[in-house]
C-alpha cells in the first residue's frame, strides 16, 4: 500500500453490522411474507430507494404490491421501523479503529449506501459520525455503489488525488469499482486486518 492519506470506509459489513437473522425473521413476520419472495422482493427495488430516487413508504409499497400484501399507514411505519432496526448495531471495535486513525492525522470519508430514515437514525445516535471529515450517504447524493459517481463524489469532496485514498468495503465488486477509478482498495474482513495496514 503507497502513501495514503485518507482512509475512504463503507459504513455495512464494516462499520456497522450486516442484518442479523433475527432482525431479518422481524420484517419477514412484520410483512407476512415468505422468506424467499420477501427479500427478492426487497433488494430488487433496493438500489432506487438507496439513491434517494423513493421515499420509504414508497419504497416498501412498490415491495409489498409484488407480495400481495395489503399496505396501511401503520404497517408502512412497523415496516420502516424494523428495517432501521435491523442494519443500527454497530462493530465498536471498528469504531475504536477510526478515532485511531484520526489521532494519526488521516483523514476519513464514508461511502454507504442507505436510505433517508437510516440516515437520519445514524446521524442521531451515533456520534463518531463526527469523525468523517466526508460524509456520502447514497441518498444525499444521488449515486450509489458501485456506480462510479459516488466515488468521484467522495474523491472531490476529499480534495485529495484518488491515489491517496484507500477505499474499504466488505464487498470485492465495490473495492474493484473503486480500484477502477484509481483509488487504493482494501476488501474488509475484520477490523484486524484492516488495522494491520497501519503499523505502529
Amino acid at each position: 500500500m503507497s502513501a495514503v492519506r485518507a482512509v475512504l470506509f463503507d459504513m455495512f459489513g464494516v462499520i456497522a453490522r450486516l442484518q442479523s437473522p433475527a432482525s431479518q425473521a422481524v420484517l419477514e413476520r412484520t410483512a407476512g411474507a415468505d422468506r424467499e419472495a420477501f427479500w427478492a422482493a426487497y433488494w430488487a427495488r433496493r438500489a432506487p430507494y438507496d439513491r434517494g430516487d423513493v421515499s420509504g413508504p414508497a419504497y416498501w409499497k412498490g415491495v409489498c404490491d409484488v407480495l400481495d400484501v395489503p399496505l396501511d399507514e401503520r404497517l408502512t411505519a412497523e415496516l420502516i421501523a424494523a428495517d432501521v432496526a435491523s442494519w443500527s448495531e454497530v462493530d465498536q471495535d471498528c469504531v475504536d479503529l477510526l478515532g485511531s486513525l484520526a489521532d494519526r492525522g488521516l483523514t476519513l470519508g464514508l461511502l454507504s449506501n442507505i436510505p433517508e430514515e437510516l440516515a437520519v437514525r445514524y446521524e442521531t445516535y451515533e456520534p463518531w459520525l463526527n469523525l468523517f471529515a466526508v460524509v456520502g450517504f447514497s441518498c444525499r447524493i444521488g449515486s450509489a455503489k458501485p456506480e462510479p459517481a459516488s466515488y468521484l463524489w467522495c474523491v472531490r469532496e476529499l480534495g485529495l488525488p484518488a491515489g491517496e485514498i484507500l477505499f474499504v468495503d466488505d464487498r470485492a465488486d465495490n473495492v474493484a469499482a473503486a480500484r477502477e477509478l484509481g483509488l487504493q482498495g482494501h476488501v474488509f474482513t475484520s477490523t484486524g486486518a484492516l488495522a494491520a495496514l497501519f503499523p505502529g
